[in-house]
């Protein structure tokens, strides 16, 4: 097992030489730099499982040291304790707040070093097997959604030729059976691009532009035109949108998930009010307002989290929807939310920067 390496930074030769005798002795491979400047050249060429950091160093102290630390991508993550002489909890509470792991006084009982050192090392350890382990199974849960993603579209395809044939052969109570079928790989594809989605919103860094909202809508129809068609939902727009900032393929997915919810919730018909309002803080508020039966205080409460669905012989997928709206808005520094009282419908809405602000 490769031994674990530790960087000191300390200004006192003293203190640098016991450390470095201490940890050799303990089987640690030990880096030194008596200042920041230094241990910053040297984090250039090495990445050090833990860093001790002395506070109080002429020139560059050790709170900018660790501000210089951690704006460098590899070593972020890496855990720094502070050395000092200062007995202040203010002291520690500052070096906590910028990214330290823990905090050591002077002068240093040795066995408690060691300690703190094996429990920061063991954390870290844990941490990064933890992060292999997600990215390994983010990516094989994306390439069996990717995979699974063709060979569906090509049934897809074909029981929609299937239907269409027993239809015109008047073979209606096959065709009312088949439509069972239609309906569970078209649930099977909703999962497939749920799950593609998250993964997207977890990897991509996005920049977010001006929202072209009306044309985003439209596309939002045109994937739900077959459940629009099959509802007979009515749907009614704004003539003008009010304009934000967001990434339009997310933005997109939000409508569809809304509209959706709102004709399969909606009354008989569905009757939905769409619209959008620049707010005073510079937000600016979308909406969906529905005819449906409306929701319970208690519903409204769990309504965006994972797997909550409200009608379990209606609802489609498994209940990720309203959790990745959730998701997307904020990531793109806006809100969601729902407004509702039983009987009287619910209104689901979102919000995004107004693109003045850009």
């Amino acid at each position: 097992m490769n031994r674990a390496s530790v960087l000191i930074i300390d200004d006192n030769t003293t203190n640098l030489s016991v450390l470095f005798e201490t940890l050799q002795a303990a089987n640690y491979h030990v880096i030194v730099a008596q200042d920041g400047a230094s241990a910053l050249e040297r984090l250039q060429y090495t990445r050090p499982d833990i860093i001790l950091l002395d506070i109080m160093m002429p020139g560059m102290d050790g709170y900018e040291t660790l501000r210089r630390i951690k704006m460098h991508p590899a070593h972020q993550d890496t855990p720094v304790i502070f050395m000092t002489a200062v007995h202040d909890a203010q002291f520690e509470v500052r070096g906590l707040k910028m990214g330290a792991v823990d905090y050591i006084t002077k002068p240093l009982q040795m066995d408690l070093l060691l300690t703190r050192l094996q429990t920061h090392l063991t954390i870290r350890r844990l941490q990064k097997s933890l992060q292999e382990q997600n990215a390994d199974l983010e990516a094989y849960a994306h390439t069996v959604a990717h995979d699974l993603k063709g060979p569906l579209a090509v049934i897809v395809g074909h029981t929609e030729l299937i239907a269409d044939e027993l239809a015109a052969h008047g073979l209606t109570h096959l065709s009312e059976q088949f439509a069972l079928v239609q309906s569970n790989v078209q649930k099977q594809v909703n999962i497939i691009n749920e799950l593609l989605l998250l993964a997207s919103l977890r990897k991509e860094a996005v920049q977010p532009t001006p929202l072209h909202m009306s044309d985003i809508v439209l596309q939002a129809q045109r994937q739900l035109a077959h459940m629009i068609a099959e509802h007979r939902a009515e749907i009614h727009l704004p003539t003008v949108w009010p304009k934000a900032i967001g990434y339009a393929p997310w933005i997109e997915e939000v409508w569809v998930n809304y509209l959706s919810n709102g004709i399969k919730y909606g009354g008989q018909p569905p009757r939905l009010i769409v619209g959008g309002a620049q707010q005073a803080d510079g937000m600016v508020r979308y909406w969906v307002q529905d005819n449906g039966r409306g929701l319970t205080p208690t519903e409204q409460t769990t309504l965006f989290n994972e797997f909550t669905r409200l009608d379990q012989t209606r609802a489609q997928g498994f209940g990720l929807g309203l959790s990745i709206v959730r998701r997307i808005i904020h990531k793109l520094g806006g809100d969601v939310g729902v407004e509702s009282k039983p009987g009287q419908g619910s209104t689901f809405f979102f919000t995004l920067p107004g693109a003045e602000e850009m």
